[in-house]
Order: C-alpha cells, then structure tokens, then sequence
C-alpha cells in the first residue's frame, strides 16, 4: 500500500466545536462548500462524489462516521468496516480540507432523544424492508448538515431512495443547502460500488452480478418495446433465480420522484432491486424508459 505522508494529510476534526470553526473561517472569506458525507470504507465511489465537490467548490469537506441509528438490531453494525487510516490516505490524493470524523457520544450526546420523522418516500422498499432505517438517515443527515453548514451536499444514485429522501426532507424543512446527485460507480462488469461487496466470497460476488444484469435487461426489454411491468419484473427475477439468488427483498419499476409502483412504461421509470447474497444485502438501480 502507498504510505502517504502526513503532510499531505487532510486534517482529521474530531469535535462539533472544531468542525463549526473552520466552516466559520471558510465561509468569512466567501468561499463555497462542498460536503461529502461517507460512513467510510472509501472505494472509487465516494471518491467520485469527492471530484465533484472539488470541481464546483472552493472548500469541501468529508464527513466519516458510521450512523448506528440507521442500523437495524439484526444488520450489520459491529461488522461494518471502519478503515479511517485507508480513508485518509484516498482523501489525501483528492486535497479535501478537512475531515470530519466524530465518535458516536459526539453526534448523540446522553438522553439524545429527538428524531426526524422521514418523509412518505421513505415508506416503500426500503422502508418496508429497513424500518427505522430512514429515521436514522435523516436524523444523522440533518445533524451533519448542522454540525457542517455546506452550501452543497453530494450523494450517490446508488442509493437512489436515500437520495430522494435527503432531498424531499432538504425541501420539506426548508434547509438552505444544495443536494446534488452524483452517478453510481460500477466496477468493469458492472457490479455496482458498495462498502458491502468487501463481504463478498469469490462466488458470491458473481453471484451479485445479478443485480446490475437484472437492470441492464429491464432496460434493453424496455429500449425494444416492451412496456408491461409485470413482463418485465418476471424476467428480471429469472435472472436472479438463474444465479442462485433466493432471498430477494424487492423488485420495482417505479416512479423516480415517488417510488410508487408503475403499471406501465410510458416515461422514464426507476428499476429497483435488493437482495442478499450469502450474508451480505445489496441493492442497485437505474434509470430505463
């Protein structure tokens, strides 16, 4: 591994007070904000939300830190990486000012009790699925964008309803910063980027190829000709089935503002698919139509 000096370091901020003062000073000499927030683990990913700051903002922050409000009691918490000297090291070679990586007593101090309620996109897929997951997203992003006041906050697509519901609670609550989307990442055979697939055996990760082939035949059954949803959603599950994959949470064709399911293609449409792999949940998506 390429050992980066610390000179080159980011500078790792630890505390809300730190944090708020250097967002104060970058902001005194007009300069515009850019937030990334991360739970860490860093692949090419979350460096691409960090290209995307730089290339708009004149300031950008990344934030670090594994939300265990948005984990549920059988998920995968005590298991989630934690890999902040790696971290470091990639952000290093993309110049972010500083790093915000807060411990958990930080951002939810003794008798913390106050959550925000999501918003009804939050309510299908994976909020059937997840529950309490959302109302943990949505605490935790608001407390970021408080602790980080950004001009512009960057998430991926591949979380496509985690995006929707960061921008609909920014909307709803009249929150004076820009959610910008960014394009998911996917390794050459199109397995989309996740901290996740570091579980992953051998044969389980082609397994997981199933996700993305999934959505690539949604999309070209769609490019000739097909409208019919329910077609569409019976050939998307025999390619899970043709690898293997039992455990599916959901397949969707839905409306890409509300998640609500579409009976037809007749405009762009957002396919959705989770499902677990051995032991590990993934999820994907794309836009067809």
């Amino acid at each position: 591994m390429l050992l980066v000096s610390e000179s080159l370091m980011p500078e790792l901020v630890t505390t809300a007070k730190e944090a708020m003062q250097r967002i104060t000073q970058a902001r005194s000499s007009g300069e515009t904000i850019g937030l990334i927030p991360t739970m860490g683990a860093l692949h090419d990913g979350h460096l691409s939300l960090v290209q995307a700051a730089k290339a708009e903002c004149l300031f950008t922050v990344a934030t670090i830190f594994v939300n265990p409000t948005q984990f549920g009691p059988d998920e995968d918490l005590d298991q989630y990486p934690r890999t902040l000297e790696q971290d470091m090291e990639a952000l290093a070679a993309h110049d972010v000012d500083f790093v915000f990586s807060p411990n958990a007593s930080e951002v939810y101090p003794s008798g913390f009790s106050t959550y925000v309620d999501p918003p009804d996109v939050a309510k299908p897929l994976e909020g059937e699925y997840r529950p309490g997951h959302f109302r943990g997203v949505c605490t935790v992003v608001l407390k970021l964008f408080n602790l980080v006041p950004a001009d512009i906050a960057y998430f991926g697509e591949k979380d496509y309803q985690q995006l929707l519901v960061i921008r609909h609670m920014a909307r709803d609550l009249n929150l004076p910063i820009e959610i910008r989307p960014c394009a998911t990442v996917r390794e050459p055979d199109g397995l989309a980027m996740s901290s996740r697939n570091a579980y992953l055996s051998d044969d389980e990760r082609r397994q997981a190829l199933a996700l993305s082939d999934s959505l690539a035949l949604a999309n070209d059954l769609v490019a000739n000709g097909e409208t019919r949803s329910a077609s569409i959603l019976d050939e998307m599950k025999r390619v899970f089935k043709k690898a293997g994959i039992e455990n599916i949470d959901y397949i969707a064709l839905a409306d890409p503002d509300t998640l609500q399911d579409v009976p037809a293609i007749t405009q762009p449409t957002q396919a959705l698919v989770a499902a677990h792999v051995g032991n590990t949940r993934l999820i994907d998506n794309r836009r067809i139509g």
